[in-house]
């Protein structure tokens, strides 16, 4: 009864409810056209536009189909802002989960799918990943892929990847040649997302429950002490972390490591002949593993649609072992379906199956609309601290007091 009452609330028409409970899909009670926002480029653009081509296909009869529409990335976050509450975008998106409490604090961005989960679907989804995907205790998105940092070696100078921080140091040490511009280890460490798998390794965190930012912890701070005991006194990163030195001291043989994510591969010169391999344990942390950030991307429903049933059908196949395979095989992607990483191809992949291992010691990324007060302080923090023109517990008390005076406007404003 519950159901029937939530279809009527939804405005569907009899025969639809009368459809629905003979059993027949939802995706063939609709005659409608899809509009799905992505930032996608390249292989993994032509996978995803596979798969839509795909779901197109197979709810043909019904009449629904689905266009895509490719956003630049710079601009991408900014324009769902500014149209999806107007009613003037798409009607699904695709974007990572650190916007999320945001959007929805905003107001009338993205639809609650409470409604349409089933166990079956919650259940073909890897562990932690839906977590992401909720905000409040309501569930807003399915996620669809993930991204994470991991290692990266050249195999030319670093025959076996270090398992933990002290392999680490000893191999970065025989490689780091200040001088002739040759480091062991390099990646932008003075950047939080980077930073974060050191943090989290140590205990530390952005938020205790609340959420309460609480960036200048006892964990925290020890965990910048060990990052800059790397640079200073172990002398195995380079000055200037910026992402044009690390790519250039990688590809030119200059560099043995680098702590970085998916993203990075397109830009390794054809000639390095490059592993993947997971962050190393951390003996100064017990022996606890680095544990990067988790980027996970989420398709959302936009509140202003006019076609939310079809659009989770679509939400829901993109989820799917089906679009997974392509999107992973084809377009690279770490997919969320757990029945994907089962496959063969997958599973002899040495760059998915490296980043899948990874997973098991990631932390998905905060999801609270009061992350992105964290960004800017802490950004000017992590720079003063790497030049010397702050220590770390002074730095980091003045990002949180920064971080606290942005969210009592915040929620002042709320």
């Amino acid at each position: 009864m519950q159901n029937l009452k939530s279809l009527a609330d939804r405005g569907c028409t009899a025969f639809a409810v009368a459809v629905l409970l003979l059993g027949v899909t939802t995706q063939s009670l609709f005659a409608a056209e899809l509009i799905v926002w992505h930032a996608y480029r390249g292989g993994e653009k032509a996978a995803f536009e596979k798969t839509v081509g795909m779901f197109n296909q197979q709810v043909a009869a019904g009449g629904v189909t689905v266009r895509t529409l490719a956003v630049p990335y710079d601009a991408y976050a900014d324009k769902i802002t500014a149209a999806v509450p107007r009613g003037k975008g798409p009607d699904i998106f695709i974007y990572a989960q650190d916007r999320l409490g945001g959007w929805i604090e905003g107001g009338k961005t993205i639809e609650s799918i409470d409604f349409y989960l089933e166990d079956e679907t919650v259940d073909a989804i890897l562990p932690g990943m839906l977590d992401a995907m909720t905000y409040r205790d309501t569930v807003y998105g399915l996620p669809l892929n993930y991204k994470s940092i991991a290692m990266i070696y050249n195999k030319a100078l670093v025959k076996t990847p270090p398992k933990t921080s002290t392999e680490l140091v000893s191999v970065a040490k025989k490689l780091t040649n200040p001088g002739s511009g040759k480091f062991g280890l390099v990646y932008a460490y003075s950047d939080y997302y980077y930073h974060a798998a050191l943090m989290n390794a140590f205990g530390g965190r952005v938020f205790d429950p609340g959420p309460t930012p609480v960036i200048d912890a006892p964990e925290n701070i020890q965990a910048i002490k060990q990052m800059l005991k790397w640079y200073r006194e172990d002398g195995i990163l380079p000055a200037d972390p910026s992402t044009a030195l690390i790519t250039a001291l990688f590809n030119e043989g200059n560099a043995g490591i680098v702590f970085s994510g998916p993203w990075f591969l397109g830009e390794i010169a054809d000639s390095v002949d490059y592993g993947l391999a997971v962050l190393p344990t951390l003996d100064e942390a017990n022996g606890e593993p680095m544990r990067p950030w988790l980027t996970i991307e989420g398709i959302y429903i936009s509140q202003g649609s006019k076609n939310k049933d079809a659009a989770y059908e679509f939400a829901k196949f993109m989820v799917s072992e089906e679009a997974g395979l392509v999107l992973a095989l084809e377009g690279g992607q770490l997919h969320t379906n757990r029945a994907v990483y089962e496959n063969d191809k997958v599973a002899k992949d040495p760059v998915l199956s490296a980043f899948r291992a990874q997973y098991e010691s990631a932390v998905p990324m905060p999801n609270y609309a009061e992350m992105t007060l964290m960004w800017s302080p802490v950004t000017t923090a992590m720079n003063k601290i790497v030049k010397g023109a702050s220590t770390p517990e002074a730095a980091m008390s003045e990002a949180q007091e920064t971080i606290m005076e942005g969210l009592a406007a915040l929620r002042k404003g709320r």
